[in-house]
């Protein structure tokens, strides 16, 4: 048999240069996938020819996903998580077929027509929301927890809505005995999976790892994530949910993070070729001849399910903002979607009209999620805060618990940061008064006695309230820099005399946060290296008290010592945020600085400073008058990113 390896080499080549052109733009590369595999299919260029064999690839990709994913949730996680996938999850799949059915039903459509495409309608896209939660590591967050319930319920739900479909096509006396037969096996094998392989998963690893042989265990890790997604498919489970029970029994070992670094290159190549598969199937005249329908079931997709989703969580008695980021994240059509539009089609349960309208509005519901996604922050803003800030903000509330301190230190966030500071002031007998934005959080503080109310530091009324004025300093400990930037510009406006201190996560806020007035800035990463050298300088016989002084003068000089480090194309260095950075660079024999020396490098002019040169083995820190520049001598320069890109120019070509 005759197999050709050009569709394969063709999506290779698309997902090469959507990827490129995505991190130039800064999107979601899934994004680009799916509108590269849309442009290079049969939807529009038939560049590349929809198979078999490539959808079969593409569900592989899903198949390393969920292991991965399974890899965060260990055996005691998911049973904690019953609640979430049986009540929330349920409650979500019964209530989204429900109101869709019905709504098919009432504009005429035909009953099994209406309840295809309700049952494909009611999943999400793992894929989608499982990638993006682990990029923004939101897996670990309670709405994540609930998210993933979720998910693992509408994969569950599938297999009996399968088992539906010949049933419906066919009429059969039997549906209730499949249905039962079908569960049974589910039960059976998902119990004896956990049951025998979380006995078995942890020696199985061991024997593997007393190899020392990488290979085997990467062939090993291949043999787990296929064999148990094989197993779950035998008896009509999805590859999908057997490869998460796999990452479950692997995440109990001791081997986990090992798998997990092995498995991402797998998972991120085939999950690519997955999204341009999908992209594929969307058909670019059913756009224009349906196109009102399309924007119907789209509509319903977004708007509807994200209803149906949020009012689950409120029964569930959840926090609305978790209730609401469920609701965005969910609200799009998923790849078992087309599944079920797929085998409905081939047994006559949907029309071909209605079927690629439904796959059209998914698709379209697939490309707007990493975009509802990243936006659910500012929506969840809109939806909760102004309604707290409305209702809940008391400023005379604030005034009467305030008007008996003075010279308190004001503490403006109270997570885990600002209640460890107020432990330690209590301990000290120093007295404080927090401000916060998390109603629960306020709530369950103020009944346990804490000095905290909720507040938003960025209204100069509450600052006022809150007794800024009287204060002794304030502590600024929230995480968001443009929140912080905005509290302190409104701190500096009343009291611009008043002592602040600023966290920050990132140290390229420093510059802005010491140009806008604060008196010092803690940088989470500069004090969590400071700590370690701190320590490594102990450990290695250092005297305390020299340690202590080094790391005070680092302080005081705002961390000036650990400037510059080497960026990375990752980095975040554009904007507000563009700082000075290190960069190193090797002269070729050609280039214009070779045989020059020191006097003749425009290191002021630029702004610029030379750190060092690595010569063979040597590494140069000073230069005499005969220092002349060679080729291979590597440049290490510090300064901001512009200037030293013009300098590394200047060194290579000679253009001023």
């Amino acid at each position: 048999m005759h197999i050709s390896l050009g569709p394969i080499v063709m999506i290779l080549l698309v997902a090469v240069i959507a990827a490129i052109i995505c991190r130039r733009l800064h999107i979601p590369s899934m994004l680009g996938y799916l509108v590269v595999g849309f442009i290079a299919g049969p939807g529009w260029l038939h560049l590349i020819n929809q198979n078999h064999a490539t959808e079969f690839i593409g569900e592989i990709g899903i198949t390393f996903l969920m292991f991965s994913i399974g890899l965060e949730f260990s055996i005691g996680k998911l049973k904690a998580m019953r609640r979430l996938v049986l009540g929330l999850g349920g409650l979500q799949v019964a209530l989204t077929l429900f109101a869709l059915f019905l709504i098919f039903a009432l504009m005429g459509i035909k009953l099994t027509w209406a309840f295809t495409l309700a049952a494909a309608m009611t999943m999400s896209s793992t894929a989608i929301v499982s990638r993006i939660m682990v990029e923004k590591n939101e897996l670990g967050q309670h709405y994540g927890h609930m998210i993933m319930g979720v998910l693992l319920m509408q994969d569950i739900a599938v297999v009996p809505l399968m088992i539906l479909f010949p049933a419906l096509a066919h009429s059969s006396d039997g549906i209730i005995l499949q249905m039962g037969k079908a569960l049974l096996a589910m039960v059976t094998t998902l119990g004896l999976l956990l049951f025998v392989g979380g006995k078995i998963m942890p020696m199985w690893f061991r024997l593997i790892a007393r190899t020392k042989s990488g290979e085997l265990f990467m062939i090993n890790v291949l043999l787990v994530t296929l064999g148990v997604a094989y197993l779950t498919q035998l008896v009509g489970l999805s590859l999908a949910l057997g490869a998460f029970v796999a990452g479950m029994l692997i995440s109990e070992t001791e081997y986990r993070y090992q798998v997990e670094d092995d498995i991402r290159p797998f998972r991120d190549i085939l999950l690519g070729f997955f999204f341009i598969t999908i992209g594929m199937k969307l058909n670019i005249q059913v756009l224009q001849s349906s196109w009102l329908m399309v924007l119907l079931i789209l509509g319903l997709l977004i708007f509807l399910k994200a209803a149906v989703i949020f009012s689950a969580c409120h029964y569930m008695k959840e926090k609305s903002s978790d209730g609401i980021k469920t609701a965005l994240y969910l609200a799009q059509g998923g790849e078992f979607g087309f599944v079920m539009l797929a085998i409905g089609g081939s047994l006559k349960l949907i029309s071909l009209d209605l079927q690629q309208s439904a796959i059209a509005a998914i698709l379209l519901s697939m490309m707007l999620a990493p975009f509802i996604m990243k936006s659910s922050d500012i929506i969840l803003k809109l939806m909760v805060k102004r309604s707290w800030d409305e209702q809940a903000v008391d400023l005379q509330n604030i005034l009467v618990e305030t008007m008996n301190k003075t010279d308190h230190i004001l503490i403006i966030g109270f997570g885990r940061c600002g209640q460890n500071i107020a432990r330690i002031l209590q301990h000290e007998n120093t007295p404080y008064y927090a401000l916060d934005l998390d109603a629960e959080r306020v709530a369950i503080a103020k009944t346990a006695g804490e000095p905290v109310t909720f507040g938003d530091a960025k209204r100069q009324e509450v600052l006022q309230a809150a007794g800024l004025k009287r204060a002794n300093m304030v502590l600024i400990t929230i995480q968001n820099t443009d929140e912080a930037k905005h509290i302190l510009n409104n701190i500096m406006l009343i009291v611009p005399t008043m002592p602040v201190i600023v966290r920050v996560a990132k140290d390229d806020s420093i510059p802005a946060f010491t140009n806008m007035g604060a008196d010092d800035i803690v940088s989470d990463e500069k004090e969590s290296s400071l700590t370690l050298a701190s320590q490594a300088l102990l450990s290695s016989g250092k005297p305390f008290d020299e340690v202590y002084q080094t790391m005070q003068k680092i302080r005081q000089n705002r961390y000036q010592v650990l400037e510059g480090l080497f960026a990375g194309s990752d980095d975040d260095i554009s904007g507000e945020n563009m700082h000075f950075y290190r960069q190193a660079f090797t002269l070729p024999a050609d280039a214009f600085l070779v045989g020059k020396g020191m006097n003749e490098l425009p290191l002021d002019k630029l702004k610029v400073k030379l750190l060092s040169v690595r010569r063979n083995a040597h590494q140069l820190r000073t230069f005499d008058e005969e220092f002349r520049f060679k080729k291979l001598d590597t440049l290490v320069v510090l300064g901001p990113r512009d200037k030293v890109i013009l300098f590394e120019n200047w060194s290579l070509q000679g253009n001023n």
